[in-house]
């Protein structure tokens, strides 16, 4: 099994670094044409399924990779982008930060992060990847398939955390991939490797977060 992980396309919120959590935000033009191009890159896999985040710009991601493709697409829960609860649609860029100052720890201790009411806390979110990914590592009939995972910037952290069996402590890696990046990962016999990481097909500059 080989699983193509994406992070969906840039948002309007995205661009204005407000959190957006589980809000249904949709992609903007710049969104719909980096997954566009993704799609380009991607042309010669020949995918047997997706899975998709429920939320929209995760859902519209998948759409325009696959166009033209008859790839069924399938939507779960447990990839779905972390919960804020009432501190979703709060800044987060230095200058126009607009909420409490604990969570900081969301960046730079997530193991102390405390959630705020509606929200999740890593370790919950963690839990809900990994179930995840072990009920899609025992799916026989996509053992020798090629998989495309359409997701979101803390869902995939997560997803690639347990694959590397790291730390809630260290959930961000070398930190949130870039919209529409690519991460390829091979399964075999329920072990996960990762091939490449963050890697974008697309031409356009895309600041990190």
């Amino acid at each position: 099994m080989r699983l193509y992980m994406v992070r969906h396309g840039e948002t309007d919120w995205n661009k204005a670094r407000r959190i957006q959590g589980q809000v249904d935000i949709p992609l903007n033009a710049f969104g719909r044409h980096l997954a566009s191009e993704t799609g380009k890159g991607l042309a010669d896999i020949p995918f047997e399924a997706c899975i998709s985040s429920p939320l929209g710009r995760a859902v519209e991601t998948a759409e325009l990779i696959l166009a033209g493709r008859e790839v069924p697409i399938f939507t779960d829960r447990r990839i779905i982008e972390m919960a804020f609860g009432i501190w979703e649609g709060g800044c987060c860029s230095e200058e126009g930060w607009d909420l409490p100052q604990e969570f900081r720890d969301f960046f730079d201790a997530p193991e102390r992060y405390q959630a705020p009411e509606g929200g999740e806390d890593f370790y919950q979110v963690r839990k809900r990847l990994e179930d995840f990914l072990t009920e899609l590592y025992q799916k026989s009939e996509w053992q020798d398939k090629n998989i495309l995972i359409t997701t979101h910037g803390a869902a995939l952290c997560g997803m690639l955390n347990v694959i590397k069996d790291k730390p809630v402590s260290g959930y961000w890696g070398a930190g949130v991939h870039k919209n529409c990046a690519v991460t390829e990962v091979e399964v075999t016999d329920g072990v996960p490797v990762i091939r490449s990481e963050n890697h974008a097909y697309y031409k356009d500059e895309v600041k990190a977060w």
